[in-house]
């Protein structure tokens, strides 16, 4: 009979994993030939495991059993027994086993674990696969609507609450938020829309030139600018800026379980962040229309007076008597419709982030690009509906 018990060992740091209630897990051979047993004693559990389950292992390789004893063991748990098993070459039939019933049932559990094995996934092919890639395109798509529509609902009774009790609204983040989404995003709208002022001016006065009709250039400036291209880049960078990162802000604030921990005092996340956002960017997009208006006019005006050598007073007496301002007001009246757009897709985006980071970032990428596709669209929608109105 060879007996093979756990060598001592001195190290402070094993020493301090073992629980003092666990003994150190050992086993012993006995017999011969078909009659080889092993004997379990010990604490077979995560702790007191050590290399016994390794040192098992190699033995059985040396001298295989056909019966392992197990009614000495004190402790067993899913380590233990999976070491037992993987000693055993992988697998272990229970009725080899001699063991209490709680002790067997585990081993009965960890073994049928252990047998099982991942079944490769079989990816549809041709046409099938397409039609996979469609079904879940359109179910997820329906997913989509709905949650977008249970978002709206909700912030509508936010929005019923603030209006009947103005003082529910946290003023403090709206003038914060407004500052950051609007006056801070100044430079660049007005640095954008001048170049887009330009870049019109430049294309009207060559190709109108050889008609012998480049003074249009500036009515082709005033309503390019005033009707479309004020609200559109404006629209655009800001669903680049604040839509991500209204995104980002409330995605955080859900994978630190700040969102949760709101709920749980009784504040409505709604109320706190999302209603916030909104009204922000109601107050300060319209402002921003202007600023860009008045870029791109800057830069028409900048183009036609270096190569057309059209004045200020000229460019602007055009301008005022052949645009006016109604092209200007049709602008506008797509400020409120491009800030519920742009609020909402990134609050919405950033209120379906999970736990991981990986999630974070598929969400504020599609907080823009939904928000950019949207801006567009809408944008069609308006110049359809403008041209039925003759407006």
């Amino acid at each position: 009979m060879r007996r093979f018990s756990r060598p001592r060992v001195r190290s402070s740091a094993i020493s301090s994993v073992s629980t003092s209630d666990e003994a150190p897990a050992a086993f012993e051979l006995t017999g011969d030939g078909a009659d080889r047993a092993v004997r379990l004693t010990g604490d077979w559990t995560l702790n007191a495991l050590g290399r016994e389950g390794r040192r098992l292992g190699e033995a059985l390789k040396r001298e295989p059993a056909s019966r392992f004893d197990l009614t000495d063991v004190g402790k067993l748990d899913t380590a233990g027994a999976f070491a037992l098993i993987r000693a055993a070459g992988g697998e272990l039939d229970p009725a080899q086993v001699d063991a209490r019933p709680e002790n067997r049932r585990l081993i009965e559990l960890v073994a049928d674990a252990a047998a099982k094995r991942a079944e490769p996934k079989r990816e549809p092919r041709g046409w099938h696969e397409m039609t996979v890639r469609i079904g879940k395109g359109v179910v997820g798509t329906a997913y989509d609507a709905f949650d977008t529509l249970v978002f709206a609902g909700h912030l509508l009774i936010v929005l019923g609450k603030s209006a009947v009790n103005p003082l529910r609204i946290r003023w403090a983040s709206v003038f914060s938020l407004a500052e950051r989404a609007g006056l801070d995003a100044i430079p660049i709208v007005a640095v954008t829309s001048f170049f887009i002022g330009a870049v019109v001016g430049l294309l009207g006065a060559n190709m109108l030139r050889e008609f012998g009709a480049q003074v249009f250039a500036v009515e082709l400036i005033g309503v390019a600018v005033l009707r479309e291209f004020n609200i559109l880049i404006t629209a655009i960078l800001l669903a680049g800026r604040s839509a991500s990162s209204f995104a980002a802000e409330i995605g955080s604030m859900k994978m630190n379980q700040e969102v949760d921990a709101m709920k749980v005092m009784g504040v409505d996340p709604f109320e706190a962040l999302v209603f916030p956002r909104f009204m922000a960017l109601l107050v300060t997009i319209p402002l921003l229309t202007f600023v860009a208006t008045l870029a791109g006019l800057c830069g028409g005006l900048a183009v036609t007076w270096s190569v057309l050598d059209i004045g200020p007073n000229f460019f602007f007496q055009r301008i005022l008597e052949y645009v006016g301002p109604s092209h200007f007001w049709v602008g506008l009246s797509k400020a409120p419709i491009m800030a519920i757009v742009i609020a909402g897709i990134g609050c919405r985006q950033g209120m379906e982030v999970g736990g991981d980071v990986e999630s974070l970032g598929r969400r504020v990428t599609a907080a823009v690009v939904h928000a950019i596709f949207a801006i567009i669209m809408i944008d069609a929608v308006f110049a359809l509906l403008y041209m039925e109105l003759d407006i």
